[in-house]
């Protein structure tokens, strides 16, 4: 699940917590989140930017699963 939110309390760690509970048994990998940053966001654009999740962690994540 790739969300800019927060990684605790999120609205993608919500709904990752739900389909880990109710669907476990289909899964074929556990469900895994890439978010933003654990830290209050930033007022200033350039660290706001880094805070959000990019590309090469969509596509590390994706990689940790095979």
């Amino acid at each position: 699940m790739v969300e800019e939110g927060w990684p605790h309390g999120g609205v993608g760690a919500n709904l990752a917590a739900l389909v880990q509970e109710q669907a476990f048994d289909w899964l074929d990998a556990p469900v895994t989140l890439v978010t933003g940053a654990d830290l209050p966001m930033p007022y200033s654009k350039p660290l706001e930017q880094i805070a959000f999740p990019h590309e090469p962690q969509v596509i590390e994540a994706v990689r940790s699963l095979f």
